[in-house]
């Protein structure tokens, strides 16, 4: 039973029960993003912020079609969707297209699909599907873990293959949340930890020179400041000549003079810092705390284990992509190209993080079904 009663609920009925204040903090904090295109475009809206517009357009339409599909369908639906990504992921080696020195967008004639980040939605979807209805202690089980393991490792060892670390890292890192939530045992947590430790070593003779050298740069900027360390200090100069209240709209000299570089992609939060300061940061980031804080929320409201583990996990990569992103344009991490959700240019992050939204509002209008194992009502 639902929040509609026995009888299946009409488009109207859904439509207005969906959690709208959520889509509100959406086309609030995309606005924002497009407002920082306009700028870094110096005052034009072409080339980045109406194309992003028309993106984002789509992608909220696509946003709310996902949020009114049954959470039963999306249950039923999770492994195939997974095994269409990986064949996308596998694809991207036979015919993928180069960008910026790696293989990892697919050409599709009216629109560049990079395949990596929608798979970061299809593992959330396979873990949440596979870990529903077990419960905690069957869960922790190692042999009930293989499996798992296998759907996250599948995708990281194609995405390394681009080469890709920063992608792979965070679909890592989310697999290692679904594992948490799913209920793997601490001292499980501990092994992999040590294992990765002790592996890094070896690990470290198979990174491309490119990757050794971001690690350097991270470590040591200031060793080549016109060379590696170049997009970093630079990065770190725009925060700080922002001060309290920003140098003003349109009005930043590290971004307008093209001292700072991708400005439109990985360094857009900089760019915002710049000209709205401190307060302007502080701003964005409590939107994005909103966000996640309503994500979490739906996830503690629902009843089906699929949509807790559903809901939590997009939060969680929702989060990640803020985290990763900021601290990596203050210093705290290395440059690893994960764009800011919602601000940065670029399709295929756009529509991956409103189509994970649309799930996450799917799981808020179900909330009250229970789901039995093979996702039919309890």
């Amino acid at each position: 039973m639902s929040q509609f009663g026995t009888s299946q609920p009409t488009l109207r009925q859904k439509l207005l029960h969906l959690n709208w204040e959520l889509v509100l903090l959406i086309v609030l904090t995309a606005s924002i993003g497009f407002a920082m295109l306009y700028s870094a475009a110096n005052g034009s809206f072409d080339p980045w912020a109406s194309r992003q517009f028309s993106r984002f357009c789509v992608g909220l339409a696509m946003m709310l079609v996902v949020a009114l599909v049954d959470i039963r369908l999306w249950l039923r639906a999770s492994y195939p969707i997974y095994a269409i990504c990986l064949g996308l992921l596998a694809a991207v080696e036979i015919m993928g297209s180069i960008g910026m020195g790696a293989q990892r967008w697919l050409d599709l004639g009216f629109f560049q699909l990079q395949p990596s980040e929608v798979m970061k939605i299809a593992v959330i979807l396979a873990l949440a599907r596979y870990f529903h209805g077990f419960d905690v202690d069957e869960a922790g089980r190692l042999r009930n873990l293989w499996i798992p393991v296998l759907i996250v490792v599948a995708p990281i060892a194609l995405v390394l293959r681009q080469p890709d670390l920063g992608t792979a890292m965070v679909v890592a890192m989310v697999g290692g949340a679904m594992f948490w939530l799913g209920g793997a045992r601490l001292w499980q947590f501990g092994v992999v930890a040590a294992g990765v430790a002790a592996a890094v070593p070896m690990a470290w003779q198979f990174l491309h020179a490119y990757q050794k050298q971001r690690i350097f740069t991270f470590l040591n900027p200031e060793n080549d400041p016109l060379g590696s360390g170049y997009h970093i200090l630079q990065s770190k100069i725009a925060l700080g000549s922002g001060g309290m209240f920003g140098k003003g709209f349109l009005e930043g000299t590290q971004s307008h003079l093209n001292f700072l570089p991708e400005k439109q992609t990985d360094f857009i939060f900089t760019m915002l810092a710049e000209e709205f300061g401190l307060i302007g940061g502080v701003g964005l980031i409590a939107l994005y705390g909103l966000l996640i804080a309503y994500g979490i929320f739906i996830a503690f409201r629902c009843r089906s284990q699929f949509a807790r583990l559903l809901a939590m996990g997009l939060s969680v990569n929702f989060f990640l992509y803020v985290f990763i992103n900021i601290a990596m344009v203050m210093g705290i991490l290395p440059v690893v190209g994960v764009p800011l959700p919602l601000i940065s240019y670029g399709g295929t992050a756009m529509l991956t993080v409103l189509i994970g939204f649309g799930l996450i509002m799917s799981c808020w209008l179900h909330r009250d079904m229970y789901i039995n194992r093979r996702g039919g009502l309890a």
